[in-house]
Formats: C-alpha cells, structure tokens, sequence
C-alpha cells in the first residue's frame, strides 16, 4: 500500500458517518425480505411479498376492526397483586405496563363494527406474551358475564404465546376452568361468542375459551393448538406435516370455521353481526 492510499484510507475512516434513523426498514420473519416499515404499516402489517401476518398490538387491532371513537374501556381497573410474590414478577408487570399503556394483556369494551354494537375483548402478545393470569381470566369472565347481561355479542382476539402465566401458579391454571364456565353460561344463553385467533394462540389459552366460540375464525399462517410442532414430533415418534398447528391445518381438521385474511376481517365481522342482529338498535 502506497503512502498516498493509506492516507487516503485513514480520511475516509475518520469521515463522520451519517446516521441512519432507526424503524425505517423491517425484515419479515417469513420471507427474509428487507421491507420499508411504512409500506408494511399501510398494508394492515401484513407483507407485501409473502402475505405474512405480522402481530399487532391490541390498540392497533382496535383501530383497524371497530369503527372510530365507538371503543368504551371498562375493567381497566383490574390489576395483578403479585400473589406468589415471584421474584422479579413486579418489575416485569411494571416493564410490560410502561411498553404497552395497558394494566395487563386484555383489553375489554364497548365498540361497534359497521353500526352494530358489540363487546371486544383483545389480547395483546407484548404484555408477557399475551399470557393468562388471574387479571386476564377475570376480565375475560367479567366481559363474558356482561354480555349475558346485556345481552351482546362478544368478540374475542387472542394472541398468546405461553397459556397460563407461571407466576401466579394454581391461580393461573384455574383460570381455564374460570373462562370455560363464562363461555358455558354464553352458550346456555343463546349470546353470540364469537373468536379469532392470530398468531400465536398456545397452550392453556387455546385448551380453555379460545377454542370454545360459536364461530372461530383465524388469520392465515398463525400458529394455534396446544403444544408446537417439536414437542409433537418428540411425543409421537412421527414427522408431523410441515404445517402443524398453523391456521390451515386447523381448517382442514375442522377446528376453525373460516381462515380470513386481515384486510377482509372488519367486512368478515361486519357481515356475521348483520346476520345476528337485524339492525343497529337490535337486542338478542
């Protein structure tokens, strides 16, 4: 290397780089594309290339199924006392609150799709894998309870990764008992419950009210059932389909009525409430 090029060399290095803003380009965990962020947020984050579905957060869910300003929040109130007092349970409660604005991961309320009213209950992966603690089988019995009351339909959107929430225990695992009961009392009375399941919805989740709707609809390609594919290729000593527990092999089991794609899920609503309730003032 010549003097004149090491030199050169040198100024380069030392050339102040410009920064990149951060959040401008996304990588889509399907196809490996590189995607520019707001062409993934204007296509309902669903990629452009391969149709994947990406997870939204469940006040992003609201904005794009229900119509503008109809959400009423209640049972916001409802928080976790840490009953087990399980070692750094707080902090995570608290990390998950200051990222999500939410007290837990469910969200309950009042909204209307297409002018029709309806109670929707959203669960959100980003507060601790969308997992069900005693405050999310509470708010889900509540809601379950109200719409018997009230006589509305429900909506449920679940997205959860790990069923129970180990840090509460026993209290977590009684919850699937708790929500399945609610779900029973809606059937009992005739009161529309209604499911769709998105990307992931494990474990005791899936085992206890997801699977338990009157209609249950599903985003293509999520990940549903109760245990993964690995854990089922070790329990059964056998290669499984390269689709397991995903939407579509759920379809052809016969365990969801319909796999709708995100963009078509408000109308997919829309339609199913017109069908239950003759008009926007109807009560069942």
């Amino acid at each position: 290397m010549t003097r004149g090029s090491w030199f050169h060399k040198q100024r380069r290095s030392a050339a102040p780089r410009k920064d990149i803003p951060t959040g401008l380009w996304v990588k889509c965990p399907h196809c490996g594309d590189i995607l520019f962020a707001r062409d993934v947020e204007r296509n309902l984050s669903v990629c452009p290339k391969c149709e994947y579905h990406h997870r939204l957060s469940a006040r992003s869910r609201l904005d794009m199924l229900v119509d503008e300003g109809s959400f009423e929040e209640f049972d916001s109130q409802v928080i976790s006392c840490d009953p087990l007092e399980f070692p750094g349970y707080r902090e995570k409660l608290e990390h998950a609150r200051q990222e999500t604005q939410m007290t837990d991961a469910l969200l309950n309320g009042y909204a209307k799709i297409g002018g029709r009213p309806i109670l929707i209950s959203i669960t959100d992966f980003s507060f601790i894998g969308g997992s069900m603690g005693s405050v999310v089988g509470e708010k889900l019995a509540r809601i379950m309870e109200r719409s018997v009351d009230e006589r509305l339909p429900l909506a449920l959107i679940t997205a959860n990764g790990g069923g129970a929430r180990m840090y509460e225990g026993l209290l977590s695992l009684m919850q699937m008992a708790k929500t399945s009961a609610a779900a029973s009392k809606m059937h009992q009375n005739a009161i529309p419950y209604i499911v769709i399941l998105t990307d992931p919805t494990m474990a005791g989740v899936y085992a206890s009210y997801a699977s338990l709707g009157d209609i249950i609809l599903a985003e293509p390609g999520a990940l549903i059932g109760f245990a993964g594919k690995r854990v089922g290729n070790q329990d059964l000593g056998a290669k499984l389909p390269d689709d397991f527990q995903t939407s579509e092999f759920q379809f052809r089991c016969g365990m969801i009525d319909q796999i709708v794609h995100r963009k078509e899920l408000r109308s997919t609503l829309s339609a199913i409430l017109s069908l239950i309730q003759k008009d926007s003032s109807d009560v069942l």
